[in-house]
C-alpha cells in the first residue's frame, strides 16, 4: 500500500473536517479480550450432535470381535493419569469483579472508562471507550494508539485489528460546548495479548464488561453498537 505524501491534516481541512470547523474527528478503541475458554454448546446443537450420533452407530462397519479385542488390549499398563480442569467459574464471577480480566472466560470482554471526557460536561463523569480528538497525528490509526496508551501506559500486549476504523457515528456532544459544534468517532479495533491485567489510569473507575453489558451502558446507541459488535 502507498503511503501518501500529503499529511492527514491537510486532507482533513480540504474536506472540512479541520478543529476550526463545526465537525470535529475522534478515534475511539474498542479493547477487546477474546474468549479464553470454549464456550458452552447449546442444548440444542447438543441434542442434534447426540442424535446424529447414535444415528450414524446404526450403519457402521460392523468388525470381527478378533479385531476389537486386539485394538482393546493395546494401551493397557499401569498408570494412572490425574487430571482436572480448571473451573470455569471464576473468584471474579463469583465476586461480579467487573475490574478483573478473569471473568467472563467464555465470553468477549471490552474496556469501558468512567471520567470526564470531552463529549460531556466538566461536572458530569460518565463511560466511554479510550478516546481522544483528533489533532496532529499521522492518522487516525496513531490517534487511536494514543488514546488507548493513555489509559494503559504500554501497547507491548495490545493489536490493533487493521489501520482502517471499523465504525464512524456522528454525534453531538452535551450540554457545555459551543452551539452547533458536532463530532465523528471513527472506532478501532484493538486486543489483548498476553496478559491477563492493565494498570489503568486516567480515570476514575473502569471495568471489563460483555456485549450485553455494555449495551446496558449506551442505551442509545444501542442498536449501532449491538451492530458494529459481533460476538
Amino acid at each position: 500500500m502507498l503511503r501518501s505524501s500529503v499529511p492527514l491534516r491537510r486532507i482533513f481541512q480540504a474536506r472540512n473536517f479541520s478543529s476550526a470547523s463545526s465537525e470535529n474527528i475522534v478515534a475511539a478503541v474498542l479493547f477487546e479480550r477474546l474468549p479464553v475458554v470454549i464456550p458452552k454448546i447449546d442444548p440444542v446443537v447438543y441434542a442434534f450432535q447426540e442424535f446424529s450420533f447414535r444415528w450414524k452407530q446404526q450403519y457402521r462397519r460392523r468388525y470381527p470381535d478378533e479385531v476389537l479385542n486386539k485394538s482393546d488390549a493395546k494401551g493397557k499398563g499401569d498408570y494412572k493419569i490425574d487430571y482436572e480442569p480448571a473451573p470455569r467459574i471464576t473468584e471474579a464471577d463469583k465476586m461480579n469483579d467487573k475490574r478483573s480480566l478473569k471473568r467472563a472466560l467464555d465470553r468477549r470482554l471490552y474496556l469501558l472508562l468512567y471520567g470526564n471526557t470531552f463529549s460531556s460536561s466538566s461536572d458530569e463523569p460518565c463511560w466511554h471507550f479510550p478516546e481522544k480528538v483528533y489533532e496532529s497525528e499521522e492518522s487516525l490509526r496513531k490517534c487511536a494508539e494514543t488514546a488507548l496508551k493513555s489509559v494503559i501506559g504500554d501497547l507491548s500486549h495490545t493489536y490493533f485489528v487493521g489501520n482502517a476504523p471499523m465504525a464512524h457515528m456522528p454525534f453531538r456532544p452535551a450540554d457545555g460546548t459551543p452551539d452547533g459544534q458536532t463530532f465523528k468517532r471513527f472506532f478501532f479495533k484493538s486486543q489483548v495479548v498476553g496478559t491477563d491485567k492493565y494498570k489503568i489510569g486516567k480515570c476514575k473507575d473502569f471495568a471489563w464488561v460483555t456485549k450485553n453489558e455494555l449495551l446496558e451502558h449506551f442505551p442509545d446507541q444501542s442498536a449501532f453498537l449491538n451492530q458494529m459488535i459481533i460476538s
